[in-house]
């Protein structure tokens, strides 16, 4: 029946989407983020349905779908420059078997990242496809959410509907994507256009926000508590009643901490003492050791390149004293756990460069649409610096959890890095003298009466 119901699904999609292109960009996003395929017992576990999506969507745009003023951003020539550099690092990797395994999935992720801006162009899709990601990403969210409830979950074990440590379903990405979510769940249930401003979505929004908040519980994992600081702190920025913001957190953990699991508490010390953990102590090695191996091969080693490390282990008490005769372990071949050295392990300083200025020219180019039109009024331009403040959250909290996850090339990021693109080049294209204008005062009246009498 579960199979049945994904093709009906996935029919669904294909057979609208003849008269509506973008909706095959939808049905990927949904199939790349899900991933119907692996959830089935047969039938679509057989079906390359990725790669129909693709086509099709890729097809429709070329067909049908308008493409006046259509141009490559400068975001999207960096992400070209960063698929030929991994393409050259596959073909000279350390491990050539094991990097095309990877290599499989990763350029798919860039090719369709580079692709998807184009199609864009209106306020409607861009936050049709915020919507269905995130709508996507909350099918495995809710289910963690309430088993977390319900007292499950624990550090590995919380079961996302798929008996799978991969992708969306690992514990911390899926902590990490969850928290990253959070504004921009609150961004739609206030500006979203796509469903009417109704009690009962307000009422969802909040519940969708308060299961993202129960998956770092119930997957145990430290990285979604320092996510979800981040967005506390980030929160209080925006603030216009800081004070009554920082008196209601306050209340909120004094009332959260006493319910916490005891298995989830217990865990959380180890943040302070991680010299006697030897997960952290483990992390910490890798590091190490592709600083050092990054120095003597700049270029980085290909996809997997960390099944050539070997480990050496010196784990000590909270206080820094040796811990006997266990004090020291050996290990070998273990994943980088975090994005940053996973990029100069396999990708060296080029690919990080690359990577790098991916990241902070797209948090800069939010930052100056949030100015541009924080004070802006009218249905027409009252939703860019709140969207562009959601999206800029979003990133910051994946580029502080990938510190400690190596989801360097997460599709679900590259859509992210997608949309922002595609509503730089919305505004750029719709209000060009506001665009224009950079860091400082704010348009004329004249030039924003300007920009507003254009199409949007």
């Amino acid at each position: 029946m579960h199979d049945l119901a994904l093709v009906g699904f996935i029919l669904g999609i294909i057979g609208l989407g003849f008269r509506k292109p973008f909706l095959f960009v939808l049905g990927y996003a949904y199939v790349d983020i899900v991933s119907p395929q692996r959830l089935s017992y047969y039938l679509l576990n057989a079906v390359p349905i990725s790669l129909i999506f693709f086509l099709l969507a890729v097809g429709g745009f070329l067909a049908v779908d308008d493409k006046a003023g259509t141009r490559l951003s400068g975001r999207q020539v960096i992400l070209i420059l960063l698929l030929g550099w991994c393409a050259y690092t596959t073909m000279t990797a350390d491990f050539p078997i094991e990097a095309l395994t990877k290599w499989d999935w990763v350029w798919k992720a860039l090719v369709f990242a580079i692709f998807l801006p184009f199609t864009l162009r209106t306020r409607l899709r861009l936050e049709a496809l915020l919507l269905f990601m995130v709508l996507s990403a909350s099918s495995i969210i809710v289910v963690g959410g309430i088993k977390t409830v319900l007292g499950g979950g624990g550090y590995g074990t919380l079961n996302l509907g798929l008996d799978d440590n991969a992708g969306l379903y690992e514990g911390s990405t899926i902590s990490t994507v969850a928290v990253a979510i959070v504004p921009i769940i609150l961004y739609l249930g206030r500006y979203g256009t796509v469903f009417p401003r109704h009690w009962i979505v307000r009422l969802y929004t909040l519940a969708l926000v308060f299961a993202c908040l129960l998956i770092p519980i119930g997957t145990a994992t430290r990285t979604g508590l320092i996510c979800i600081a981040l967005v506390a702190v980030l929160t209080l920025r925006d603030s216009r009643h800081k004070l009554i913001y920082m008196a209601g957190v306050g209340i909120a953990l004094a009332i959260a901490v006493p319910l916490l699991p005891a298995t989830y508490t217990q865990r959380m010390h180890t943040i302070q003492g991680y010299q006697g953990d030897a997960s952290a102590s483990t992390r910490l090695a890798v590091w190490q050791w592709t600083w050092g191996y990054v120095q003597q091969h700049p270029g980085g080693g290909g996809f997997n390149a960390y099944l050539q490390n070997h480990l050496t282990l010196h784990l000590t008490d909270n206080h820094g004293e040796a811990l006997g005769a266990n004090s020291v372990e050996y290990d070998k071949a273990r994943a980088y756990h975090s994005a940053y050295f996973e990029m100069l392990g396999e990708q060296g300083f080029p690919g990080f460069g690359l990577w790098a200025l991916l990241h902070l020219s797209g948090l800069f180019r939010l930052e100056l649409l949030r100015r541009r039109f924080r004070r802006a009024t009218g249905e027409s331009e009252q939703w860019i610096a709140p969207l562009a403040t959601a999206l800029q959250h979003g990133h910051l909290v994946y580029l502080v959890g990938s510190l400690f996850v190596a989801i360097a090339f997460q599709p679900f990021i590259y859509m992210l890095i997608a949309i922002e693109i595609g509503l730089g080049s919305y505004v750029r294209r719709t209000r060009p003298t506001v665009a224009r204008v950079a860091m400082g005062p704010r348009a004329t009246p004249a030039e924003a009466r300007s920009s507003r009498s254009l199409p949007a």
